[in-house]
């Protein structure tokens, strides 16, 4: 029987070409673009899946004095995880992991650089379940001046030869001796914790680090015991706080809360200083990406219910036959959801194929490594396959029951009535599907704009053609030098240095401030290191007062302070004290030997992304501390000319250091790209909404033709134009997609209100997008009815009449 059913489905898939093929194409779309959807969910939720203990990281809310707004962060103190695990006994275990940056490697001669190096405690192979290849996982960490290395940077320093026992050299302030202790796997790529060398802290322990409450320069990630009330835990914190920090109540700037280690990756777009969570994407995102390509699957199976129902006049004679010789209701119904079956199994081997196609560059613009194992995994074809069966029956069970339902009676009779009754749901469905459509192409509209918005407001500084070098403690004492020799260059433009690299959430520090005729005040701010020419290089306006002095950081200590943070200081200021009250004034960081005098008053500029309000920042020129990087204004005219020479300053003064750089504009692209995926995904996957809705009306407007194809004749014969056709058979789906208009506005400007309030500077929700997206709507049903309008609209009136 079941092979019947096939046979019968076959031929009326064959015999309805046009239908069928809409039908399949429609759900080959909609079906690809699940999966690859689901593809890209499934690899989220599974980032660090591969740890089997109750892990949370432990994570601050920093409210400090004269910051804008508290920050979430995922810094700790030092003393933190030693202190919770002997005081809370719902902890089993801890580690501290802290990135180092770059670093160089040495192994008899040969010489790498690594920007994966990691500092963390020796339990940190007990903790995280990542795979050993060779030494003791309980002790391999145990001992200082040590290191463990993943297989691919063993490789790479030591070939084929066993690295284990071995002594590298790495450059960290004083040369340190290492030896190799142990080899791991690398690093999965779902995992946040991205590393190719491991040294434990006893290598750079001091004791004063025990005491260093205040300090917030690494992650510490707790084990806690299964079945752990959280929420109960975290209301002990402050008290905890305050008995290790009941010094100056400073224990009151702080709060501390935990985040399980499955959220840590995709569940902190919230949290800042947040430094090595590789590939941190927004677990919304995620979601939204899931709901467009269900919403898109869900058109695709309209689009089958619409064209099955609107076929019910013409398969009514087949169903009354066949009741007429004895078939029962749910044979009829059987037969047609094989129809739909058969229709689905062909659409899904198109999106397999569909799929294959586009994953190469999904991956590549994901930067993820997404992958469709039909063989390779004993979950995926199956899954195809009961998930073809089940979209199969969902999209065919309506027609099915509907179709299965004629009386033979009538449909033999040829009752006018049969297939009409289910216009008004094909009206709803159509209203739905160009609903979701026109909320898709607003709502793309808006990301495009706001992602152009953040690449092209003015952040108050000019990084254009600003080229960055990464120094460190050896590079930074070549660096007045190198700077002599490319200031003399005309292809340079300027050049300077700083400890921290805009967009990077510059670090924040106690500071102390002394108006000279009150107590000293004591508050936080934004701080960073630069070099004399920064604010030049920068384009940053100086407000009030002056720049850096040439001689700045040798004798007198300076500061020059944004406009956020002169108004945090004027705060107790007598009223009507202006920025000019500030010059002269004492200021530094407080506990240090930093005191100097403020300087001057630069204009706010976005050091942070765009995601974050302007936080106060002051910027100390003391370059005895050093400079983590050094910017150069190159001629953009002669971009490849002056990179050349800068090279070639750079091989003259430093030895062994690679020459590499990136561009200031690549590192806040960068920064941006998770907001790039969103409008670009989204978009996407809004055309296909869009082409499997058009799609859909194709369909119904060849039906609603061919149904009035007689009283087309007709009215051509009474004189009717081409145009009056036209008009006559694309007015209902018009006002549909009005209809679907007016729908769309109000959930569109909810949702994307909603979505603009993560960002701190965002875009207004312009009624002109609305009414773009609504004219864009109409136009694209109007071109797809046309078509079929037109067409039908040509035909001669003497074969329409004649046609049975």
């Amino acid at each position: 029987m079941f092979r019947s059913y096939l046979k019968t489905a076959w031929r009326n898939l064959w015999k309805n070409k046009t239908f069928s093929t809409i039908n399949i194409l429609g759900l080959a779309i909609g079906m690809a673009a699940c999966i690859v959807i689901l593809l890209f969910v499934f690899f989220e939720r599974g980032f660090d899946g591969m740890h089997s203990k109750n892990i949370y990281r432990l994570c601050e809310v920093q409210k400090y004095e004269g910051m804008v707004a508290p920050q979430n962060v995922a810094l700790s103190m030092y003393p933190m995880g030693n202190t919770l695990k002997e005081e809370f006994p719902e902890i089993k275990n801890f580690v501290r992991v802290r990135g180092q940056g770059e670093v160089d490697l040495n192994y008899e001669g040969k010489r790498l650089f690594t920007e994966k190096l990691l500092i963390v405690d020796s339990t940190f192979l007990q903790v995280f379940d990542f795979k050993t290849v060779d030494g003791q996982r309980e002790s391999m960490l145990m001992k200082p001046n040590t290191i463990v290395l993943t297989e691919a940077l063993a490789e790479k320093l030591f070939g084929d030869a066993d690295p284990m026992g071995k002594t590298v050299m790495r450059y960290i302030g004083d040369t340190t001796a290492l030896m190799v202790t142990g080899i791991i796997k690398n690093a999965p790529e779902n995992s946040h914790l991205q590393f190719e060398a491991l040294v434990p802290f006893s290598t750079i322990y001091h004791p004063r680090m025990s005491q260093n409450w205040g300090g917030n320069w690494l992650t510490t990630y707790l084990v806690l015991a299964d079945h752990v009330n959280v929420a109960a835990m975290e209301k002990k914190f402050p008290d905890y706080l305050k008995r290790h920090m009941a010094a100056g109540d400073s224990w009151r700037f702080y709060e501390l809360f935990l985040q399980p280690l499955k959220e840590v990756h995709a569940g902190s777009s919230n949290i800042t200083h947040d430094y090595l969570n590789a590939k941190k994407f927004d677990k919304r995102y995620t979601y939204i990406f899931f709901i467009i390509a269900v919403i898109i699957l869900a058109i695709a199976c309209i689009n089958f219910m619409n064209l099955s129902t609107a076929r019910s006049a013409e398969r009514a004679r087949e169903v009354g036959v066949r009741k007429a010789v004895g078939a029962r209701r749910f044979q009829l119904g059987w037969q047609f959801i094989s129809e739909s079956i058969l229709l689905t199994l062909m659409a899904m081997v198109f999106a397999v194929l569909i799929v294959k196609l586009v994953l190469p560059w999904v991956g590549d613009f994901s930067d993820r490594a997404l992958k469709l194992p039909l063989f390779g995994n004993p979950f995926i074809l199956p899954g195809l396959i009961a998930a073809t069966l089940l979209v199969g029956v969902l999209a065919g069970l309506y027609p099915a029951v509907y179709l299965a339902s004629f009386e033979p009676v009538k449909v033999l009779k040829g009752s006018p009535k049969v297939g009409r009754n289910k216009g008004t749901l094909r009206n709803v469905l159509v209203v739905v599907q160009f609903s979701a459509a026109v909320f898709l192409i607003i709502a793309t509209i808006f990301a495009l704009k706001q992602l152009r918005f953040m690449q092209t407001r003015d952040r108050g500084f000019t990084g254009e053609q600003v080229v960055l070098i990464r120094l460190d403690n050896e590079t930074n004492g070549k660096y007045e030098a190198m700077k002599q020799e490319l200031s003399g260059n005309s292809l340079v433009g300027g050049i300077t240095a700083s400890q921290q690299r805009l967009g990077n959430n510059i670090h924040q520090s106690g500071v102390a401030f002394h108006s000279g005729d009150g107590p000293k005040r004591e508050l936080t701010s934004s701080t960073v290191v630069v070099d004399k020419d920064y604010l030049r290089v920068y384009k940053i306006p100086v407000l009030l007062g002056s720049n850096f002095s040439p001689d700045a950081g040798a004798n007198a200590k300076e500061y020059v302070i944004n406009e956020t943070l002169a108004k945090e200081l004027l705060k107790d200021s007598k009223k009507g004290a202006g920025y000019e009250s500030l010059i002269g004034k004492m200021f530094g960081f407080g506990g240090m030997d930093s005191t100097g005098r403020i300087v001057g008053v630069s204009k706010d500029f976005n050091f942070n992304t765009l995601h974050h309000k302007i936080e106060t920042l002051a910027m100390f020129n003391q370059k005895d501390w050093g400079y983590g990087e050094m910017s150069i204004r190159i001629n953009g005219g002669k971009a490849k000319e002056t990179i050349a020479f800068v090279e070639s300053v750079w091989n003259k003064h430093v030895t062994g250091h690679p020459f590499k750089y990136t561009f200031l504009d690549e590192h806040f692209a960068a920064i941006y790209k998770a907001d790039q995926q969103v409008s670009v995904v989204v978009g996407v996957l809004t055309g296909l909404a869009i082409i499997i809705s058009c799609l859909g009306l194709f369909g119904l407007a060849s039906f609603a033709a061919e149904r009035r194809i007689k009283e087309i004749g007709i009215r051509k014969v009474l004189g009717a134009s081409v145009q009056n056709i036209v008009m006559m058979l694309s007015r209902d789906f018009v006002k549909l997609v009005i209809v679907a208009n007016l729908i769309a506005w109000p959930l569109a400007w909810f949702g994307v209100r909603r979505w603009l309030e993560d960002f701190a500077y965002r875009i207004d929700v312009s009624a002109w997008v609305f009414i773009i997206a609504g004219v864009v709507a109409v136009v694209i049903a109007l071109f797809t009815v046309s078509f079929q309008a037109i067409r039908a609209g040509r035909m001669n009136p003497v074969q329409t009449l004649k046609a049975d």
